[in-house]
């Protein structure tokens, strides 16, 4: 991991072990490695705790397909208290 992403990935453990803390009913969606504005295709893969990388060896998903993610964990919940979208 490049030296200048740890301090967010840091941050990233340290939420979800605030969550794991609660007795609440709670879900975590992990992001992948790059999260940027692009195209929606409306397709996506869903992960529990490991990182979902393409063919390519990149873990990546548009800002507007990891929203269509989140609002299909709204709609349809997958049962998993962590997962991850790529």
């Amino acid at each position: 991991m490049p030296e200048s992403w740890r301090t967010i990935a840091a941050a990233s453990v340290a939420q979800l072990d605030a969550c794991r803390a609660h007795r609440t009913d709670w879900v975590y969606l992990s992001p992948p490695a790059i999260l940027e504005p692009g195209t929606r295709t409306g397709t996506y893969h869903r992960g529990t705790t490991t990182l979902i990388t393409g063919a390519d060896g990149a873990s990546r998903i548009s800002a507007e397909d990891l929203a269509v993610a989140v609002l299909d964990e709204l709609e349809s919940p997958g049962g998993d208290k962590q997962f991850t979208v790529g």
